[in-house]
């Protein structure tokens, strides 16, 4: 009997193969983009013992709830009006007992006292909340804070915030725009 030779495949060009089917999947497979927010956090507190009373009038409260609808101190919001809302609470208001405190506080750049606001924007989510929604409102949050920088930084220096370029002057308006908000751990809180 013979034995007939089993003819050899030539495997050189299968690496080839691989490879480029490996970059063509890798290029035409479309990714999705994670959301996030860029904020600085405060440094921790020393003391933790402490108890901080703020009035009520003086704090903005925002929920979230598992519906991912809006509530603000205690009424229905939209998203879309938050911004406006939170630009509105934290503007100056003189002798209005439906608007935060006013303070004042010595700028040491400046020299001088200048009035600023006891407003606290204090945020709650539900742990149903969705994602995109706590962006959202991150977003809309942010983007108040930063106008209010923005119409600051024109009227003392006749440019928007983010084109400073003197460290001092950053520091100044930083110091006339504080950020304060108060955000909760996320719990249940119902869907109503």
């Amino acid at each position: 009997m013979s034995k007939r030779a089993v003819p050899e495949i030539n495997a050189g060009s299968m690496a080839d193969i691989a490879f480029l089917l490996l970059i063509f999947f890798l290029v035409t497979t479309t990714m999705d983009v994670d959301t996030g927010i860029i904020r600085k956090l405060p440094p921790p507190v020393e003391n933790n013992q402490e108890n901080v009373d703020v009035k009520e009038r003086n704090v903005m409260k925002i929920l979230v709830n598992s519906r991912d609808q809006l509530l603000i101190n205690g009424e229905r919001g939209d998203i879309r009006m938050l911004k406006d809302k939170v630009k509105d609470f934290m503007a100056l208001h003189p002798n209005n007992p439906k608007y935060p405190e006013i303070k004042e506080k010595y700028i040491e750049e400046l020299g001088k006292k200048v009035p600023l606001s006891k407003g606290v924007i204090s945020l709650k989510n539900d742990r149903g909340t969705s994602y995109g929604m706590y962006i959202k409102v991150q977003n809309e949050l942010a983007r108040a804070f930063n106008e209010m920088k923005d119409e600051k930084s024109l009227q003392l220096y006749g440019v928007k915030y983010n084109q400073l370029v003197d460290e001092k002057k950053i520091k100044i308006i930083n110091k006339l725009v504080p950020v304060p908000i108060s955000e909760a751990e996320p719990e249940n809180v119902g869907g109503e």
